[in-house]
């Protein structure tokens, strides 16, 4: 390999080791915040069920921006141009 090659792999090496160590650092406050939970009467079982959840609310969240969406392309019109129609705030 060309002195170039080994310094691009040294620092495609250094740059997984940093974002090894995020993803530590990020697992260590998802493990004290998960113990903060418990320590305030959440059971696992009801963390769970909520995750659960909000994943079914994302998931039919998203097929109803995607209908928005196909509907104001049909309509020659932006999603936002919706929203009143459908009694829909921005945040939503």
């Amino acid at each position: 390999p060309s002195p170039r090659s080994c310094q691009l792999d040294g620092a495609h090496e250094e740059a997984l080791r940093c974002e090894i160590e995020d993803l530590k650092q990020k697992d260590h406050a998802l493990d004290q915040e998960i113990s903060q939970l418990l320590s305030e009467g959440y059971s696992l079982e009801e963390l769970e069920k909520h995750i659960s959840l909000l994943h079914e609310y994302n998931d039919i969240k998203d097929a109803g921006q995607m209908l928005l969406g196909k509907l104001a392309v049909i309509r020659g019109v932006t999603t936002k141009q919706l929203y009143p129609e459908y009694d829909l705030e921005l945040s939503d």
